[in-house]
């Protein structure tokens, strides 16, 4: 098999506090392969955008990453300065954000804001760039570009201005897209028009993505693969119909009962008992999902589950791994 595009590798995110410092990410660990949408799906606080932000270089202080690595196409990332970060940025890997609001400058038009991005990575005259602007507008589904490339921002939908910012992400060509809730903003018709912008994008372009969600549809609809993320840690990954159809983690199939079919008709939807545990002043050493589950037994509480491969997933979960001496189930 070929190199992934995006290998991150046991990364640790500590916030350092006056009591000490808050894990927030912790033994993080998952590839992305070119061309693959791979969808990184939990809860709000299970540090899915965190992860996002890290691989951008984007984590202000008082955070910081303490250990690990992030290489793209096997070149280590995650200690470059600043001034090389901004090479990577952009031409190599680019982010959609939540709100399409807090990406665009309400006193440039779009096609300002587009042809300035792509003269700043690509040597292109001012009408070549903008010629270059009125076909990614055209290519993310905005009709006639021509006309609408002279709009400003609050001219758009929220559905149209979504579509500006992946053109943005598209200006100068990246391997890699980053985004961070791209549809939860939006209705749910709109939001299945952006699903399907995407699975596009990454099949016509090669593009790799790495879809940030807390919508488990959103995941089955897109993704390749899943992964997915509690507390800070990647509790199950794999490929993303065998998660959805048969998870192996505890937390994973609380997820999937939670997604509404019309096969079944249920009076309520599933859900998953108690909260998310707050960051942590040191690596927990215990399974962080334990006071939450109902198969929980005696090494949940005590010690930190390994990741075991099986087949092509991977889960971690003492419900797969031998049980360690003197516990029992």
């Amino acid at each position: 098999m070929s190199a992934p595009l995006l290998s991150v590798r046991k990364l640790r995110v500590e916030f350092a506090t006056r009591k000490g410092p808050l894990v927030a990410l912790d033994d993080v660990s998952f590839d992305i392969a070119r061309g693959e949408v791979l969808g990184v799906v939990g809860e709000s606080g299970a540090g899915k955008s965190l992860t996002g932000l890290a691989i951008m270089g984007l984590i202000d202080p008082p955070g910081r990453i303490v250990s690990g690595e992030i290489l793209l196409d096997g070149e280590r990332i995650d200690h470059l300065s600043e001034d090389r970060m901004r090479l990577i940025r952009g031409p190599r890997i680019a982010m959609i954000f939540q709100d399409p609001l807090t990406s665009l400058d309400p006193l440039f038009t779009v096609g300002d804001q587009l042809v300035e991005t792509i003269r700043a990575h690509q040597p292109l005259s001012a009408q070549a760039a903008r010629q270059k602007a009125i076909g990614l507008l055209g290519e993310v589904g905005i009709p006639a570009p021509e006309q609408r490339v002279d709009s400003w921002p609050h001219e758009f939908s929220g559905g149209m201005r979504q579509r500006v910012v992946i053109a943005l992400a598209m200006c100068a060509e990246p391997e890699l897209i980053v985004a961070d809730e791209p549809t939860t903003a939006l209705d749910v018709s709109v939001q299945a028009q952006i699903i399907r912008l995407l699975k596009r994008l990454a099949r016509e372009r090669g593009l790799s993505v790495m879809l940030v969600t807390h919508d488990m549809g959103v995941i089955a609809e897109t993704a390749d693969r899943v992964a997915v993320m509690y507390a800070g840690r990647v509790v199950e990954t794999g490929p993303v119909r065998e998660v959805v159809h048969a998870a192996l983690h505890p937390y994973a199939q609380g997820l999937m009962a939670a997604i509404p079919t019309l096969e079944t008709r249920a009076v309520r939807l599933a859900q998953i008992p108690g909260s998310m545990p707050r960051l942590a002043p040191r690596t927990r050493p215990y399974c962080a999902f334990h006071t939450r589950c109902d198969k929980r037994f005696e090494p949940c509480s005590s010690i930190a589950p390994p990741v075991t491969r099986m087949g092509g997933r991977e889960v971690a979960c003492w419900l797969h791994e031998p049980v360690p001496a003197g516990a029992a189930r």
